[in-house]
């Protein structure tokens, strides 16, 4: 009885969810679970609303309940994957990798028994990039940082600032101050500004002190998307997607598919991609080997 119970409460929830009233389905959700509190879904839903809402704190309870409920090696990729940006949300985009590669090999590798499209895999995907590009930025700030670096000192300014006021619309949005859509565009109006900022402030370092402050990027272009390392003899299926060689033969032994598509896919069907292996070339060439560690 109380498992249904608990189960119409989550319906209800995933109904006020889909209608934007996320207070409604977070209250609806914690009654769900005062019901029943065994039930892996419920906490993941929530976590989700509890993402829209900006409670990282709670995101992370809420998805670390429902993988101690399933096991950690059970298959539960959105858990990992809503784990992965409340915690990058908290700032700590180590264990935010950690969780969303969990994810990501999860959907790469399922279960039997799982439901996984070609966009979950795509999301995933981006997402793992997303989140080692931080984990990246983090090590690069914390470099200057540590040899007294002014620009640091700024950036973390600004990141301060960026953190307080997007904690001042979340209390708004909680007090009923803001709607659901207001409080999304102001969030983002806030992330892009500081973004802004941020680049227009490594321009003018970059440009008063190349030697310290040439610009650490790893383009999108040159990433394997299995590994997640940049390429350096990139092959591209039939489909234009391209991997490095040596890991997509690897992939391949495992199971006869394109990693993002799972459309059917040999050795035979992979072509050397002339044109991305000279920006690749290009891209180590240009002194990443010295820094590249630290993307790793």
């Amino acid at each position: 009885m109380a498992s249904y119970q608990a189960d119409q409460l989550k319906e209800q929830g995933n109904a006020a969810f889909r209608n934007g009233e996320y207070l409604e389905a977070e209250a609806l959700y914690t009654q769900a679970v005062q019901k029943y509190s065994r039930n892996p879904l419920i906490y993941t839903n929530r976590a989700n609303v509890r993402l829209k809402l900006q409670q990282w704190d709670g995101v992370v309870n809420d998805c670390s309940k429902s993988i101690e409920i399933t096991g950690a090696n059970a298959q539960n990729h959105k858990a990992w994957y809503v784990l992965a940006q409340g915690q990058l949300g908290l700032h700590h985009p180590n264990e935010a990798l950690t969780s969303a590669l969990t994810a990501y090999d999860q959907v790469l590798h399922p279960q039997p028994t799982a439901k996984i499209s070609a966009k979950d895999l795509e999301t995933f995907s981006a997402f793992v990039l997303k989140c080692k590009k931080a984990k990246f930025a983090a090590r690069d700030l914390g470099r200057l940082r540590r040899q007294g670096d002014l620009r640091a000192e700024l950036e973390t300014m600004l990141e301060t600032q960026r953190q307080r006021d997007l904690d001042e619309v979340t209390t708004q949005l909680r007090r009923s101050q803001l709607g659901n859509i207001e409080a999304s565009e102001r969030s983002q109006e806030i992330t892009t500004t500081l973004d802004d900022k941020i680049t227009s402030l490594r321009t003018v370092f970059a440009a008063a002190d190349p030697a310290n402050h040439k610009a650490r990027e790893v383009p999108d272009y040159v990433i394997d998307m299995i590994t997640f390392e940049p390429m350096h003899d990139p092959v591209m299926t039939k489909n234009g997607h391209s991997y490095e060689r040596a890991t997509i033969y690897e992939h391949l032994k495992r199971s006869p598919t394109d990693p993002l598509t799972r459309d059917p896919l040999t050795i035979r069907d992979l072509r050397p991609n002339f044109g991305l292996r000279a920006a690749c070339e290009a891209f180590w060439d240009s002194g990443a080997s010295e820094w590249i560690a630290d993307w790793s």
